[in-house]
This record gives structure tokens, C-alpha cells and sequence, in this order.
């Protein structure tokens, strides 16, 4: 992505959800209790709507088998540039322990390429305005650079995805030799595909030779240096019978690829072409609730619409930090931004940390600061030991497949607007999760039929709850507590 997104539908990154956030931002101000109710029914409806506006599609009845590897694992965004103080792929590698001790086990690459210098944003230029797909950004080293460091990855039990952005290139990329590869306005002028999107001009899938073209590059980084995904910015500017045909032709190379969309709320993607898609719905109800436009409950409606929308199995990104957006600990503070992710981790789907995010990283992000340089301050001050918590909590999620199912199963609580608590269990293992999103102290209980045997599990830095009983709890703001039984033979 490359700018600042026009909020209409079809006209931004995440149409879907932007009219959600517009709609509800609005009547929330004004309706009643009841209202609001009713405006939660509307809402769903609206989604639905601004994605057929956007792409006509029908709702698919299954979903892909995406390989073990991605559903129980945890997956780290990694912007090269920022990411360490040389900004290369060296400086990647040297840190591939640190984040293989963290407990990652598959690293999404932002785009790797050659930056296009004719209309760029920013002293740098984004890297998602590409000038060659075959090529790799100098500043990040040779292509050995970047062999080495899958090699180094893959060697730690860990696999690297890398970002494509098959919707636009630069204006000065090398695909300008072939203009019939773009689009062009009544006047026969190249455009770009959207009128703030000033840096990149758009690519044209009504072209064969354009489709034969992507998909060898992508074939090109599976074959020559062992990636083992991509993950596809704005994919959905791009067919979806693009994607399918790319897929097909990928598996060949790699029967065990895996493909993430960053589109959100559209279940024909994930029918053939994509193994994940973004939960971008949560996201935002996620950014309502903890700037306390919404109760907490709120999150699980959202939830529950995705559930009701997308076929059982169906994979989500779930994460509250990435390139797009001001940094969580920037917007939530310290104990929201621990309290956010403690919930990604928590939930079903693929959890995502984002460059830095392990020690709390506040450094400037997204537009205008994804044009620059901004290097992650690995040493901040002041912080708790957040590795050694999200180190524990990954632990958790890897030693339990409970955590690793479909399955979430939301229990009411005494303190709705505050509190979300919900149930995570298979046949062996019930983890009982209370997660307060606001900043106030909360009182309350939690209401199940039996609370026996429930016993606060151990996380680094996090002192267990004292002299309070289940059902009753206390939490601080935004504070935690996860409970552990064994289920009965």
C-alpha cells in the first residue's frame, strides 16, 4: 500500500470495514441502547454490501486445507529497512535467534525489491512502489544476501514469506516497456489505481502475456530461492481467476505454498486461490472498542459475523500492530497494546507481531513514515519484560492444540462493556481467558455453570490473582488472567 486510502466504498484499502467504522462512528453518537442493536444488524449488512460493490461474489461453501505449518503457527512482519540499523537483509539474519526464542515460525518479508524513484512518496519511496519484481533492493544487499538469510531461516525451523504487489508497479519500473501491461484512461494515459495512489501506476490482468508474466516471477522466487509463500498486497485489485490459475501453477514448484491476502471479508478468496486472509473486521471493532467507542462485546459480534460469513476452517490473520497503522503501543499506550495482542494470541487464526513489537517499539509507522527511514529502538526504557510475556504466551498457544482450533466459545461475564472472556478447549485441555480492554478497574464475574478446577496458568512478569475466587474476578486496566483445567475423561 502506498498512501493515504479514500474512505468510500471500492475506494480504500479495506472497503468492507471502512464503512463499518464510518457508519458506526456516526450513529453511535445518537442512538439509543436499542438503536445501537439494530445499527450491529445494519453494519453486518453494510459489509456485506461494500464487498459486492467492490467485486461481485457469492459466499463459497468450503474453504482450503492449508498445511500445518501456517495454522498452528506464529507469524512476524518484518519491514527490512526499519527493521535493524545497517536496514539490509544482513541485518534480518542477525536476529533470526532472537525471534526464533521468541517462538516464530514463519516471516512475512514487506517487499524486497528495487524502489521506483519517478513520483515516489517520501525521502525514500514506499516499498510497495516496485521498479523490478526479479530484482532485489541494493540497499538490502545482493540476492545471496537474501539466499543466505532463507537458508539461515529455513535451517531454524522457520519459513519466510515474501510481499508481492501484483496490482501496480512504479512509473519508472522495467514492465514500462511493455505499455499493454497497464491501464489506460479514454485519453490513452496510464493511471494510477486510485487518485491518491500518485506513486504507481496500475497493472492490467485483462492481458495474458501480463498474467504469464506475474506468475513466472512468482514461480522465479519459489524455484531459485526457496520461499515458501507470498504474501499478496491489495490482492483484491487484482481477478480472483488470476489468483486461482497463479496457485495452481505455484503448487507444482511447492505443493505446501501458502498465499495471504491482505483483503479482508471475502470468502471466494479463500475458496481456491488464498490460504489466509487479513481479519481486518476485528481489527477495527478492536480500534473501536479500546478508544471506547464500543463495549468490548462488540469484538465478539464482529467475530461472530465473520464466523456466520466464512465457512468452518476458514483462516484469519489476527493482529493489532502492522505497517498500515500508527503503532498499537502508540495508540492503546503499553498495557492496551499488551492487552490487544495477549487477544491475538488467544483467539483462533494466525497471530501476527510486527517489526519490533516484542519491546514495545512506538517508532513512527505508516504513511508518511513508511516513505522513510525509521529504525525500531530495540532497547527502550521503562517497559515490562514484554518478550519474556509473549514468549510465554506463544509457549502456551504451541503446547496446547486448544488453542490452535476453530473453536471459541465466548462466556458472558458481569462487566460486558469492559471485559471480554471466552473459552478455548479441546478434548484435554479448557483455557478460560478474561482480557479487561479498558483502562478502568474492573470488579465482576464470570458466569459458567462450573468454575472447578480452574487454576491461573504462569506468565512471565504477571503476578496471579490473590484472595479472588472464580467466578469472581479483579483486573486491572487492561489487565489478564488465563485459566487452565484439564477436561474429565
Amino acid at each position: 500500500m502506498t498512501g493515504n486510502l479514500i474512505a468510500l466504498p471500492g475506494l480504500n484499502q479495506y472497503p468492507e470495514y471502512k464503512v463499518q467504522r464510518i457508519f458506526s462512528n456516526v450513529m453511535n453518537s445518537i442512538l439509543t441502547p436499542l438503536q445501537r442493536l439494530l445499527t450491529s444488524v445494519l453494519i453486518g449488512w453494510l459489509a456485506v454490501t461494500a464487498v459486492t460493490a467492490a467485486e461481485p461474489e457469492t459466499t463459497n461453501a468450503v474453504t482450503r486445507t492449508s498445511p500445518d505449518w501456517l495454522r498452528t503457527g506464529v507469524m512476524y512482519e518484518i519491514f527490512p529497512r526499519d527493521f535493524s540499523a545497517t536496514g539490509d537483509f544482513n541485518g534480518v539474519t542477525a536476529r533470526l535467534d532472537e525471534l526464533k526464542d521468541l517462538g516464530v515460525d514463519i516471516l512475512w518479508l514487506m517487499p524486497i525489491h528495487p524502489l521506483g524513484e519517478k513520483l515516489k512518496k517520501g525521502t525514500i519511496g514506499s516499498p510497495y512502489c516496485v521498479r523490478d519484481f526479479y530484482a532485489v533492493n541494493p540497499d538490502y544487499g545482493t540476492t545471496n544476501d537474501f539466499k543466505q538469510l532463507i537458508t539461515e531461516a529455513h535451517q531454524r525451523g522457520m519459513k519466510v514469506v515474501m510481499d508481492i504487489v501484483a496490482g501496480h508497479t512504479a512509473w519508472d519500473s522495467v514492465m514500462m516497456a511493455h505499455p499493454e501491461f497497464y491501464l489506460k484512461d479514454a485519453a490513452g494515459k496510464i493511471h494510477p489505481p486510485y487518485p491518491d495512489w500518485t506513486d504507481v501506476a496500475e497493472l492490467n490482468y485483462g492481458n495474458p502475456d501480463l498474467r504469464r508474466y506475474m506468475i513466472d516471477m512468482m514461480k522465479y522466487w519459489l524455484q531459485e530461492f526457496g520461499v515458501d509463500g507470498f504474501r499478496c498486497d491489495t490482492a483484491f485489485t487484482v481477478p480472483v481467476d488470476f489468483w486461482e490459475t497463479a496457485r495452481t501453477e505455484l503448487e507444482k514448484v511447492n505443493p505446501q505454498v501458502i498465499i495471504l491476502t491482505d483483503s479482508g471479508a471475502r470468502p471466494a478468496l479463500l475458496s481456491k486461490a488464498f490460504d489466509i486472509d487479513y481479519a481486518g473486521n476485528l481489527f477495527d471493532a478492536l480500534n473501536m472498542v479500546m478508544s471506547s467507542e464500543e463495549p468490548a462485546d462488540f469484538i465478539k459480534d464482529s467475530w461472530t459475523h465473520t464466523q456466520e460469513q466464512f465457512p468452518k476452517g476458514a483462516l484469519h490473520l489476527r493482529y493489532s500492530d502492522h505497517h498500515n497503522e500508527t503503532r498499537a503501543t502508540t495508540r492503546y499506550g503499553l498495557d492496551g497494546a499488551l492487552a490487544a495482542q495477549v487477544l491475538m494470541l488467544t483467539l483462533d487464526g494466525v497471530p501476527l507481531f510486527y517489526n519490533g513489537m516484542e519491546v514495545g517499539d512506538a517508532t513512527e509507522s505508516a504513511d508518511p513514515a513508511l516513505f522513510e527511514k525509521m529504525p525500531v529502538f530495540w532497547h527502550p526504557g521503562g517497559r515490562k519484560p514484554l518478550r519474556n510475556i509473549y514468549r510465554d504466551l506463544i509457549k502456551l498457544r504451541k503446547a496446547n492444540p486448544a488453542f490452535s482450533n476453530a473453536d471459541v466459545n465466548w462466556v458472558s461475564n458481569s462487566a460486558p462493556g469492559e471485559v471480554l472472556s471466552f473459552i478455548r478447549q479441546d478434548g484435554k485441555d479448557e483455557f478460560l481467558v478474561l482480557i479487561n480492554l479498558s483502562s478502568r478497574r474492573v470488579a465482576a464475574s464470570v458466569v459458567l455453570p462450573d468454575v472447578a478446577d480452574f487454576e491461573p496458568v504462569n506468565i512471565s512478569g504477571r503476578t496471579k490473582p490473590v484472595d479472588i475466587i472464580l467466578p469472581d474476578f479483579h483486573l486491572t486496566g487492561y489487565g489478564w488472567f488465563i485459566y487452565h483445567r484439564t477436561v474429565p475423561k
